[in-house]
């Protein structure tokens, strides 16, 4: 068997394997990539771009079946060619998967290597029985997949997971969709505007990843008038069905149902991929699932010279946190054993729904426990989200009780992906309530609901006294 003795070995070529390798790099280290999968990110190839695409075929039936309550009558019932839209979800999905493939595949070849990767021991891997690689230490960023809750793994031909569901050819008529979180509201409410018959099924009656119980009161309220939400039942059985799946399930008050579908969407979490990489010989701490413990900071399991960077390590499963837990496990593996504690940036997460859902800073549950306060605005009568006729949802932002420091926020309500940028800009800088309102605010723009949710929370902290008396003067619709 060959041996290559490298600096960092990198297990994973998607955005945290990426950004590791090249940090590596970029300190004068030698890397070593792989990768038993094909090229090309999780975000390009079945995450953020496929799902938007289908998210915007689905926005652009949406605004012609409701053209009419703006008094406009497009000519015919509107039709939509489900093989036409998968089929630009593909070619789309291919061209933003095709970058990320000709970036990994424009490194060196020597500094890449194709095949199975297992620990042999702390720091030493075996790759496809053939490669044996050691290094000074290892950044583990094998991602992870969707997971086929029971009793839908008994259904194989009939259910798809979100990483499957782009390769449709056509869209099918009817839909279950395990799961109401975030991918499960995107893609589940996407088929649905494009005409498919489509229900959800979560026991847990939770719907959105808000932790604030007023957030989830508005999701359930607002959703639940568009979508067939099935929450707090439990699904018991489901066997195929003539070319589909029968689902039997009992609803919230302990009633049996069942129903065919021609499909079900598996959207209820996933789980890091680490079986098979031997990291029971490296002696690190392993959870239930046996993936490593990791602190976020240093991506470092342990103290142990071992990282664990990107979705594998299920801190914030989202591309930008990838991409900064590559680079801090890829600067901490060279610098072992000197590992650097990194400041992490304020959180931030959004949910492509309709109203959008956004979580920004400290969330409603890690609030200090009486050293805050919380200003509200429901979208309801606010003035653009009304011209735009999409006036649901509710914001609620947090402070600091007495230094007035903007906490975070959770979110649902229209366009919201704008608002929490901001607002993450702002939690960041560590800026006060009374500053944020110091902000120029355009005339009618939906961030005039952002202002009113200030100026409610600058009440409640007692310090609307100290805002300028411009700030405290209500616009139109605001």
């Amino acid at each position: 068997m060959e041996t290559t003795r490298v600096d960092v070995a990198v297990i994973g070529a998607g955005t945290a394997g990426l950004n590791a390798f090249r940090q590596v790099v970029r300190d004068g280290g030698r890397a070593l990539l792989i990768e038993r999968g094909p090229y090309g990110t999780t975000c390009a190839r079945v995450g953020c771009m496929p799902s938007k695409l289908l998210i915007a075929a689905a926005e652009a039936a949406h605004a012609v079946a409701g053209a009419h309550r703006f008094g406009v009558h497009p000519g015919g019932a509107p039709r939509v060619d489900g093989a036409a839209v998968m089929e630009r979800v593909r070619r789309e999905r291919d061209r933003f998967a095709g970058f990320a493939v000709r970036q990994t595949e424009a490194i060196p070849d020597a500094q890449r290597l194709r095949g199975s990767a297992r620990f042999v021991g702390p720091t030493t891997l075996v790759v496809d029985d053939r490669m044996r690689v050691e290094a000074r230490a290892v950044v583990v960023a094998t991602g992870s997949r969707p997971a086929v809750p029971p009793p839908f793994d008994g259904c194989p031909d009939g259910v798809v997971t979100s990483d499957e569901v782009f390769e449709l050819a056509d869209l099918p008529r009817s839909l279950a969709v395990v799961g109401t979180g975030i991918i499960a509201l995107e893609l589940g409410q996407a088929f649905a505007r494009l005409g498919v018959r489509v229900a959800f099924f979560n026991p847990s009656g939770r719907v959105g990843p808000f932790t604030d119980p007023e957030l989830q009161r508005a999701a359930r309220r607002d959703l639940s008038a568009e979508l067939d939400l099935r929450t707090g039942g439990e699904v018991r059985e489901a066997h195929p069905d003539v070319g589909g799946v029968r689902v039997h399930w009992r609803d919230a008050d302990g009633v049996p149902h069942h129903e065919r579908f021609d499909l079900v969407l598996a959207a209820a979490g996933r789980r890091p991929n680490v079986e098979g990489l031997g990291l029971e010989t490296t002696g690190v701490a392993l959870d239930g699932r046996g993936a490593p413990r990791v602190d976020p900071r240093t991506t470092q399991c342990g103290n142990a010279p071992v990282f664990c960077a990107g979705d594998v390590n299920d801190h914030l499963p989202l591309l930008h946190e990838a991409a900064d837990e590559g680079r801090i496990a890829g600067s901490n593996a060279m610098r072992f054993p000197d590992v650097a504690r990194h400041e992490r940036r304020t959180m931030l997460a959004i949910a492509f729904c309709d109203p959008q859902m956004a979580l920004v800073g400290t969330t409603h549950a890690d609030l200090p426990q009486g050293a805050h306060a919380v200003g509200q605005v429901s979208f309801e009568n606010q003035g653009r989200a009304r011209v735009m006729l999409r006036h649901r949802g509710l914001l609620r932002v947090y402070g600091e009780t007495p230094t007035c420091r903007l906490l975070g926020a959770e979110m649902l309500g229209p366009d919201v992906e704008h608002m929490a940028h901001l607002l993450a800009w702002a939690v960041q800088q560590r800026m006060t309530v009374q500053a944020a309102l110091s902000m120029p605010f355009y005339h009618p723009v939906l961030e005039e609901g952002l202002r009113t949710a200030l100026r409610d929370l600058a009440a409640n902290l007692r310090v609307l006294d100290g805002c300028r008396p411009e700030d405290q003067a209500a616009a139109p619709g605001d």
